[in-house]
Protein backbone atom coordinates (compact mmCIF):
# COMPACT_ATOMS: atom_id res chain seq x y z
CA UNK A 1 0.00 0.00 0.00
CA UNK A 2 0.80 3.54 -0.73
CA UNK A 3 2.54 5.75 2.38
CA UNK A 4 -0.69 7.57 2.40
CA UNK A 5 -2.83 4.90 3.76
CA UNK A 6 -0.16 3.98 6.19
CA UNK A 7 -1.06 3.76 9.99
CA UNK A 8 1.80 4.47 12.70
CA UNK A 9 1.86 2.68 15.48
CA UNK A 10 3.53 3.85 18.72
CA UNK A 11 4.18 1.15 21.59
CA UNK A 12 6.89 0.90 23.48
CA UNK A 13 6.50 -2.47 24.56
CA UNK A 14 7.51 -4.68 21.32
CA UNK A 15 4.62 -7.73 22.17
CA UNK A 16 1.83 -4.93 22.39
CA UNK A 17 3.48 -3.35 19.30
CA UNK A 18 3.56 -6.66 17.09
CA UNK A 19 0.67 -7.66 17.58
CA UNK A 20 -1.18 -4.18 16.80
CA UNK A 21 1.12 -4.59 13.96
CA UNK A 22 -0.23 -8.46 13.12
CA UNK A 23 -3.87 -7.40 13.39
CA UNK A 24 -3.60 -4.76 11.12
CA UNK A 25 -1.65 -6.62 8.41
CA UNK A 26 -5.05 -9.58 8.55
CA UNK A 27 -7.11 -6.45 7.99
CA UNK A 28 -5.09 -5.38 4.69
CA UNK A 29 -3.95 -2.23 6.53
CA UNK A 30 -0.55 -0.89 6.14
CA UNK A 31 1.18 -0.10 9.02
CA UNK A 32 4.93 0.52 10.92
CA UNK A 33 5.51 0.36 14.42
CA UNK A 34 7.93 2.83 16.70
CA UNK A 35 8.54 2.66 19.97
CA UNK A 36 8.97 6.81 20.80
CA UNK A 37 6.73 9.28 19.92
CA UNK A 38 9.90 11.25 18.45
CA UNK A 39 10.42 8.65 15.73
CA UNK A 40 6.40 8.98 14.80
CA UNK A 41 6.99 12.73 13.95
CA UNK A 42 9.04 12.22 10.54
CA UNK A 43 7.54 12.58 7.21
CA UNK A 44 3.87 14.08 9.52
CA UNK A 45 3.41 16.74 7.28
CA UNK A 46 0.31 18.27 5.38
CA UNK A 47 0.70 15.11 2.44
CA UNK A 48 0.78 12.61 5.23
CA UNK A 49 -2.66 10.32 4.46
CA UNK A 50 -2.50 8.23 7.29
CA UNK A 51 -3.25 8.11 10.89
CA UNK A 52 -0.78 7.93 14.42
CA UNK A 53 -2.14 4.98 16.55
CA UNK A 54 -0.04 5.89 20.13
CA UNK A 55 0.00 4.64 23.45
CA UNK A 56 -0.49 7.65 26.35
CA UNK A 57 2.28 6.25 28.14
CA UNK A 58 5.83 6.28 26.38
CA UNK A 59 9.45 7.14 27.27
CA UNK A 60 10.51 10.68 25.84
CA UNK A 61 7.28 12.64 24.92
CA UNK A 62 4.13 10.98 26.00
CA UNK A 63 1.25 10.62 23.99
CA UNK A 64 -0.18 14.09 24.55
CA UNK A 65 2.93 15.37 23.89
CA UNK A 66 2.97 13.70 20.83
CA UNK A 67 -0.76 14.79 19.80
CA UNK A 68 -0.08 18.60 20.82
CA UNK A 69 2.80 18.81 18.32
CA UNK A 70 1.07 16.74 15.45
CA UNK A 71 -1.72 19.38 15.80
CA UNK A 72 0.86 22.34 15.34
CA UNK A 73 1.74 20.55 12.09
CA UNK A 74 -1.65 19.63 10.78
CA UNK A 75 -4.71 19.56 13.01
CA UNK A 76 -6.53 17.37 10.94
CA UNK A 77 -4.13 13.81 11.00
CA UNK A 78 -6.02 11.60 12.98
CA UNK A 79 -4.56 10.65 16.04
CA UNK A 80 -6.14 7.59 17.80
CA UNK A 81 -4.93 7.12 21.55
CA UNK A 82 -4.65 4.00 23.03
CA UNK A 83 -5.09 4.46 27.20
CA UNK A 84 -5.19 1.95 29.97
CA UNK A 85 -7.96 1.08 32.40
CA UNK A 86 -9.34 4.19 34.11
CA UNK A 87 -8.08 6.64 31.66
CA UNK A 88 -11.73 7.17 29.97
CA UNK A 89 -11.28 11.25 31.68
CA UNK A 90 -8.10 11.88 30.08
CA UNK A 91 -9.31 10.30 26.92
CA UNK A 92 -12.43 12.50 26.61
CA UNK A 93 -10.11 15.47 27.15
CA UNK A 94 -7.64 14.61 24.59
CA UNK A 95 -10.46 14.43 22.20
CA UNK A 96 -11.78 17.94 22.77
CA UNK A 97 -8.03 19.00 22.77
CA UNK A 98 -8.38 17.49 18.96
CA UNK A 99 -7.31 13.65 19.33
CA UNK A 100 -9.50 11.92 16.66
CA UNK A 101 -10.38 8.74 18.76
CA UNK A 102 -9.22 6.99 21.45
CA UNK A 103 -9.45 2.93 22.52
CA UNK A 104 -8.98 1.56 25.90
CA UNK A 105 -6.77 -1.70 26.73
CA UNK A 106 -7.58 -4.52 26.41
CA UNK A 107 -9.06 -4.26 23.33
CA UNK A 108 -9.77 -6.91 20.24
CA UNK A 109 -8.08 -6.96 16.85
CA UNK A 110 -11.38 -6.05 15.34
CA UNK A 111 -11.92 -3.08 17.36
CA UNK A 112 -8.51 -1.52 16.47
CA UNK A 113 -8.96 -2.43 12.55
CA UNK A 114 -12.14 -0.60 12.78
CA UNK A 115 -11.20 2.66 13.88
CA UNK A 116 -8.13 3.01 12.09
CA UNK A 117 -9.93 2.20 9.26
CA UNK A 118 -12.01 4.94 9.85
CA UNK A 119 -9.40 7.37 10.65
CA UNK A 120 -7.63 6.78 7.15
CA UNK A 121 -11.32 7.16 5.36
CA UNK A 122 -11.44 10.35 7.49
CA UNK A 123 -8.02 11.49 6.29
CA UNK A 124 -8.75 10.95 2.66
CA UNK A 125 -11.72 12.49 2.88
CA UNK A 126 -9.60 15.66 4.75
CA UNK A 127 -7.12 15.51 1.46
CA UNK A 128 -9.40 15.27 -1.14
CA UNK A 129 -11.35 18.31 -0.16
CA UNK A 130 -7.85 19.89 -0.14
CA UNK A 131 -6.96 18.77 -3.66
CA UNK A 132 -10.73 20.48 -4.33
CA UNK A 133 -9.91 23.57 -2.92
CA UNK A 134 -6.35 23.83 -4.27
CA UNK A 135 -8.02 23.28 -7.71
CA UNK A 136 -10.61 26.33 -6.98
CA UNK A 137 -7.93 28.32 -6.51
CA UNK A 138 -6.12 27.18 -9.61
CA UNK A 139 -9.12 27.76 -11.84
CA UNK A 140 -9.63 31.87 -10.14
CA UNK A 141 -6.24 32.19 -10.51
CA UNK A 142 -6.49 32.10 -14.52
CA UNK A 143 -9.68 34.82 -13.73
CA UNK A 144 -8.49 38.49 -15.58
CA UNK A 145 -9.65 40.24 -12.57
CA UNK A 146 -10.61 44.13 -12.72
CA UNK A 147 -12.95 46.46 -14.71
CA UNK A 148 -10.39 48.56 -15.57
CA UNK A 149 -10.83 48.84 -19.76
CA UNK A 150 -7.72 47.58 -20.23
CA UNK A 151 -8.97 43.91 -18.44
CA UNK A 152 -12.31 44.42 -19.82
CA UNK A 153 -10.52 44.23 -23.54
CA UNK A 154 -8.14 41.25 -22.57
CA UNK A 155 -11.23 39.76 -21.31
CA UNK A 156 -12.98 40.37 -24.68
CA UNK A 157 -9.59 39.41 -26.74
CA UNK A 158 -9.45 35.94 -24.64
CA UNK A 159 -12.54 34.69 -25.19
CA UNK A 160 -12.75 35.63 -29.19
CA UNK A 161 -8.94 34.35 -29.72
CA UNK A 162 -9.22 31.43 -26.87
CA UNK A 163 -10.76 28.94 -28.98
CA UNK A 164 -8.82 29.65 -32.08
CA UNK A 165 -5.48 27.86 -33.14
CA UNK A 166 -3.40 31.60 -33.23
CA UNK A 167 -0.56 32.07 -31.53
CA UNK A 168 -0.22 34.43 -29.23
CA UNK A 169 2.22 37.36 -28.17
CA UNK A 170 1.98 38.96 -24.95
CA UNK A 171 3.91 41.95 -23.60
CA UNK A 172 4.08 43.29 -20.14
CA UNK A 173 6.37 44.09 -17.21
CA UNK A 174 7.82 41.59 -14.93
CA UNK A 175 4.93 41.30 -12.27
CA UNK A 176 1.98 42.22 -14.78
CA UNK A 177 0.41 39.11 -14.97
CA UNK A 178 1.74 37.40 -18.19
CA UNK A 179 1.48 33.90 -17.25
CA UNK A 180 -1.77 34.05 -15.57
CA UNK A 181 -3.30 35.83 -19.53
CA UNK A 182 -1.36 32.84 -20.73
CA UNK A 183 -3.22 30.20 -18.64
CA UNK A 184 -6.54 32.04 -19.37
CA UNK A 185 -6.31 31.25 -22.98
CA UNK A 186 -5.61 27.99 -22.37
CA UNK A 187 -8.37 27.69 -20.43
CA UNK A 188 -10.40 29.47 -22.95
CA UNK A 189 -8.61 27.29 -25.77
CA UNK A 190 -10.83 23.63 -24.63
CA UNK A 191 -7.69 22.17 -25.42
CA UNK A 192 -7.47 18.61 -23.68
CA UNK A 193 -3.51 18.86 -23.57
CA UNK A 194 -1.69 20.14 -20.57
CA UNK A 195 -0.19 23.90 -19.77
CA UNK A 196 3.47 24.03 -20.14
CA UNK A 197 5.61 26.82 -18.83
CA UNK A 198 9.49 27.09 -19.81
CA UNK A 199 11.46 30.88 -18.64
CA UNK A 200 13.65 31.27 -21.48
CA UNK A 201 16.00 33.27 -18.94
CA UNK A 202 15.92 30.68 -16.35
CA UNK A 203 18.34 28.04 -18.02
CA UNK A 204 21.89 27.71 -19.75
CA UNK A 205 21.42 27.11 -23.77
CA UNK A 206 22.79 23.66 -23.19
CA UNK A 207 20.37 22.41 -20.76
CA UNK A 208 17.59 24.51 -22.12
CA UNK A 209 17.87 23.17 -26.03
CA UNK A 210 16.84 19.76 -24.28
CA UNK A 211 14.63 21.03 -22.21
CA UNK A 212 12.68 22.20 -24.80
CA UNK A 213 12.92 19.82 -27.90
CA UNK A 214 14.18 16.62 -25.75
CA UNK A 215 16.88 14.27 -26.49
CA UNK A 216 17.67 10.74 -27.53
CA UNK A 217 19.84 8.45 -25.05
CA UNK A 218 23.23 9.00 -26.29
CA UNK A 219 22.95 12.12 -27.71
CA UNK A 220 25.24 14.22 -25.34
CA UNK A 221 27.64 12.68 -22.53
CA UNK A 222 25.09 12.04 -19.74
CA UNK A 223 22.10 11.41 -21.61
CA UNK A 224 21.63 7.93 -20.74
CA UNK A 225 17.76 8.03 -21.62
CA UNK A 226 15.53 9.71 -23.66
CA UNK A 227 14.02 12.82 -22.79
CA UNK A 228 10.31 14.33 -24.08
CA UNK A 229 10.84 18.09 -24.56
CA UNK A 230 8.63 20.94 -23.16
CA UNK A 231 7.15 20.88 -27.11
CA UNK A 232 6.23 17.16 -27.30
CA UNK A 233 4.97 17.39 -23.56
CA UNK A 234 2.38 20.47 -24.42
CA UNK A 235 0.85 18.38 -27.22
CA UNK A 236 -2.67 19.31 -27.51
CA UNK A 237 -2.50 21.75 -25.09
CA UNK A 238 -0.46 25.20 -25.14
CA UNK A 239 3.05 25.97 -24.54
CA UNK A 240 4.28 29.34 -23.05
CA UNK A 241 7.73 30.76 -23.32
CA UNK A 242 8.46 33.28 -21.10
CA UNK A 243 10.50 36.22 -21.92
CA UNK A 244 11.65 34.80 -25.33
CA UNK A 245 13.58 37.47 -25.69
CA UNK A 246 16.61 35.84 -24.07
CA UNK A 247 16.27 32.89 -26.49
CA UNK A 248 19.60 32.42 -28.28
CA UNK A 249 19.46 32.69 -32.34
CA UNK A 250 20.48 28.88 -32.53
CA UNK A 251 17.46 28.06 -31.29
CA UNK A 252 15.43 30.82 -32.45
CA UNK A 253 16.02 29.03 -35.97
CA UNK A 254 14.74 26.21 -34.27
CA UNK A 255 11.38 27.53 -32.52
CA UNK A 256 10.98 29.04 -36.45
CA UNK A 257 10.93 25.77 -37.80
CA UNK A 258 8.38 23.98 -35.21
CA UNK A 259 5.90 26.99 -35.32
CA UNK A 260 6.40 26.53 -39.49
CA UNK A 261 6.04 22.95 -39.62
CA UNK A 262 4.52 22.10 -36.45
CA UNK A 263 7.35 19.48 -35.98
CA UNK A 264 10.39 18.77 -33.43
CA UNK A 265 13.35 17.08 -33.40
CA UNK A 266 14.83 15.40 -30.64
CA UNK A 267 18.04 16.15 -30.03
CA UNK A 268 20.38 13.12 -31.36
CA UNK A 269 17.85 12.27 -34.28
CA UNK A 270 16.79 13.19 -37.27
CA UNK A 271 13.08 11.63 -36.94
CA UNK A 272 10.52 14.30 -36.91
CA UNK A 273 7.65 14.08 -34.71
CA UNK A 274 4.46 15.99 -35.26
CA UNK A 275 3.26 18.43 -32.93
CA UNK A 276 -0.31 19.74 -31.87
CA UNK A 277 0.43 22.88 -29.48
CA UNK A 278 -0.21 26.35 -29.37
CA UNK A 279 2.40 28.51 -28.78
CA UNK A 280 1.70 31.88 -26.28
CA UNK A 281 5.14 33.62 -25.90
CA UNK A 282 5.88 36.45 -23.52
CA UNK A 283 8.20 39.38 -23.02
CA UNK A 284 8.80 42.57 -21.21
CA UNK A 285 10.74 44.15 -24.43
CA UNK A 286 9.92 45.39 -27.29
CA UNK A 287 10.33 42.46 -29.85
CA UNK A 288 10.17 44.50 -33.04
CA UNK A 289 12.55 47.11 -31.72
CA UNK A 290 14.88 44.24 -30.64
CA UNK A 291 14.36 42.33 -34.60
CA UNK A 292 14.91 45.69 -35.82
CA UNK A 293 18.47 46.18 -34.34
CA UNK A 294 19.09 42.50 -35.37
CA UNK A 295 18.70 41.37 -31.46
CA UNK A 296 16.10 39.39 -32.55
CA UNK A 297 15.21 37.09 -35.91
CA UNK A 298 12.64 39.30 -37.67
CA UNK A 299 11.01 36.13 -39.10
CA UNK A 300 10.55 34.63 -35.68
CA UNK A 301 9.02 37.72 -34.63
CA UNK A 302 6.48 38.19 -37.56
CA UNK A 303 5.21 34.63 -37.19
CA UNK A 304 4.94 34.87 -33.13
CA UNK A 305 3.40 38.01 -33.76
CA UNK A 306 0.15 37.05 -35.55
CA UNK A 307 -2.09 38.17 -32.30
CA UNK A 308 -0.53 40.70 -29.56
CA UNK A 309 -1.92 41.32 -26.51
CA UNK A 310 -0.17 43.97 -23.87
CA UNK A 311 -1.03 43.90 -20.16
CA UNK A 312 -0.63 47.65 -18.76
CA UNK A 313 1.55 48.14 -15.34
CA UNK A 314 -1.35 48.19 -11.94
CA UNK A 315 -0.18 51.90 -11.86
CA UNK A 316 -2.16 52.73 -14.51
CA UNK A 317 -5.46 50.40 -13.30
CA UNK A 318 -4.92 51.12 -9.94
CA UNK A 319 -9.06 50.82 -10.06
CA UNK A 320 -8.58 47.40 -10.14
CA UNK A 321 -7.10 47.01 -6.70
CA UNK A 322 -9.59 46.54 -4.08
CA UNK A 323 -11.33 43.18 -6.23
CA UNK A 324 -7.65 42.01 -6.08
CA UNK A 325 -6.31 43.02 -2.68
CA UNK A 326 -9.83 41.07 -1.88
CA UNK A 327 -9.33 37.91 -4.09
CA UNK A 328 -5.41 37.39 -3.09
CA UNK A 329 -6.59 38.21 0.97
CA UNK A 330 -8.81 35.23 0.15
CA UNK A 331 -6.39 33.12 -1.21
CA UNK A 332 -3.53 33.78 1.42
CA UNK A 333 -6.12 33.62 3.84
CA UNK A 334 -6.43 29.70 2.55
CA UNK A 335 -3.02 29.03 1.97
CA UNK A 336 -1.74 29.94 5.12
CA UNK A 337 -4.87 28.07 7.13
CA UNK A 338 -5.51 31.28 8.52
CA UNK A 339 -9.19 33.28 8.95
CA UNK A 340 -8.67 36.29 6.40
CA UNK A 341 -8.25 39.70 8.49
CA UNK A 342 -10.48 42.42 8.23
CA UNK A 343 -9.26 45.10 5.33
CA UNK A 344 -9.82 48.16 6.36
CA UNK A 345 -9.92 51.57 4.91
CA UNK A 346 -6.35 52.63 6.21
CA UNK A 347 -4.85 49.43 4.37
CA UNK A 348 -6.59 50.03 1.38
CA UNK A 349 -5.79 53.93 0.81
CA UNK A 350 -1.69 52.73 1.17
CA UNK A 351 -2.12 50.47 -1.02
CA UNK A 352 -4.15 52.93 -3.60
CA UNK A 353 -1.51 55.34 -2.81
CA UNK A 354 1.53 53.06 -3.87
CA UNK A 355 2.66 53.04 -7.21
CA UNK A 356 3.14 48.90 -7.65
CA UNK A 357 7.06 48.80 -9.46
CA UNK A 358 6.14 44.91 -9.33
CA UNK A 359 2.58 45.25 -10.72
CA UNK A 360 0.11 42.67 -9.62
CA UNK A 361 3.06 39.77 -7.95
CA UNK A 362 4.27 42.91 -5.61
CA UNK A 363 0.41 43.40 -4.61
CA UNK A 364 -0.25 39.75 -4.05
CA UNK A 365 3.33 39.24 -2.10
CA UNK A 366 2.00 42.60 0.00
CA UNK A 367 -1.61 41.06 0.67
CA UNK A 368 -0.14 38.08 1.72
CA UNK A 369 2.50 39.81 4.44
CA UNK A 370 -0.81 41.90 5.67
CA UNK A 371 -2.80 38.54 6.05
CA UNK A 372 0.25 37.17 8.05
CA UNK A 373 -0.01 40.45 10.34
CA UNK A 374 3.29 41.62 8.83
CA UNK A 375 2.23 44.05 6.53
CA UNK A 376 4.02 48.04 6.65
CA UNK A 377 2.09 49.43 3.79
CA UNK A 378 3.64 52.74 1.70
CA UNK A 379 3.30 55.65 4.44
CA UNK A 380 1.30 58.12 1.39
CA UNK A 381 -2.28 59.33 1.32
CA UNK A 382 -4.11 59.24 -1.91
CA UNK A 383 -5.67 62.39 -2.96
CA UNK A 384 -9.49 61.01 -3.68
CA UNK A 385 -12.17 62.09 -1.15
CA UNK A 386 -13.46 59.11 1.43
CA UNK A 387 -16.64 58.93 -0.28
CA UNK A 388 -14.52 57.56 -3.37
CA UNK A 389 -12.31 55.74 -1.01
CA UNK A 390 -15.50 54.07 0.57
CA UNK A 391 -17.12 53.16 -2.68
CA UNK A 392 -14.05 51.97 -4.53
CA UNK A 393 -13.35 49.36 -1.55
CA UNK A 394 -16.93 48.59 -1.20
CA UNK A 395 -17.08 47.40 -4.55
CA UNK A 396 -13.88 45.55 -4.69
CA UNK A 397 -15.48 43.26 -2.05
CA UNK A 398 -18.64 43.48 -3.70
CA UNK A 399 -17.47 41.92 -6.94
CA UNK A 400 -14.99 39.61 -5.33
CA UNK A 401 -17.86 37.68 -3.45
CA UNK A 402 -20.19 37.84 -6.50
CA UNK A 403 -16.96 36.52 -8.81
CA UNK A 404 -16.20 33.54 -5.91
CA UNK A 405 -20.44 32.50 -5.60
CA UNK A 406 -20.56 32.38 -9.75
CA UNK A 407 -23.17 35.46 -9.61
CA UNK A 408 -25.03 34.14 -7.55
CA UNK A 409 -26.49 37.01 -5.14
CA UNK A 410 -28.01 35.03 -2.35
CA UNK A 411 -24.47 32.92 -2.13
CA UNK A 412 -22.32 36.44 -1.95
CA UNK A 413 -24.78 38.12 0.54
CA UNK A 414 -23.63 34.88 3.22
CA UNK A 415 -20.29 35.30 2.36
CA UNK A 416 -20.51 39.05 3.18
CA UNK A 417 -22.76 37.96 6.02
CA UNK A 418 -25.19 41.01 5.11
CA UNK A 419 -29.45 40.60 3.54
CA UNK A 420 -29.42 39.90 0.25
CA UNK A 421 -31.85 42.98 0.04
CA UNK A 422 -28.87 44.94 1.61
CA UNK A 423 -26.87 43.31 -1.13
CA UNK A 424 -29.65 44.35 -4.36
CA UNK A 425 -29.38 48.08 -3.27
CA UNK A 426 -25.92 48.51 -2.86
CA UNK A 427 -25.20 46.68 -6.41
CA UNK A 428 -27.83 49.08 -7.87
CA UNK A 429 -26.38 51.98 -6.26
CA UNK A 430 -22.30 50.76 -7.56
CA UNK A 431 -24.29 49.73 -10.64
CA UNK A 432 -22.43 46.42 -10.69
CA UNK A 433 -23.41 43.93 -12.89
CA UNK A 434 -23.93 40.28 -11.48
CA UNK A 435 -24.40 38.85 -14.95
CA UNK A 436 -21.09 39.89 -16.07
CA UNK A 437 -19.66 38.40 -12.73
CA UNK A 438 -20.56 34.74 -13.80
Amino acid sequence: MPHSSLAIIVEDDPAVRLGMLQALDLAGIASRGVDRGEDALAGLDADFGGVVVSDVRLPGIDGLALLAEILTRDREIPVILVTGHGGIGMAVQAIRDGAYDFIEKPFTSDRLADIVRRGLAHRRLVLENRRLKERVLEKRAVLLLGDSPQILHLRRMVAAIGPTEADVLIYGDTGTGKEVLARALHAASGRSGEFVAINCAALPESVFESEIFGHEAGAFTGALKRRIGKIEHARGGTLFLDEIENMSPQLQVKLLRVLQERVVERLGSNQPIPVDCRIVAASKSDLKALSDAGEFRADLYYRLNVVCLELPPLAQRKGDIPVLAAHFLHQAAQRYHLEAPALGQSQLDHWLAHDWPGNVRELRNAVDRFCLGVATGPASAPASSLNERVAQFERGLIEAALRESQGRISVAADRLQIARKTLHDRIARLGIDPERLR
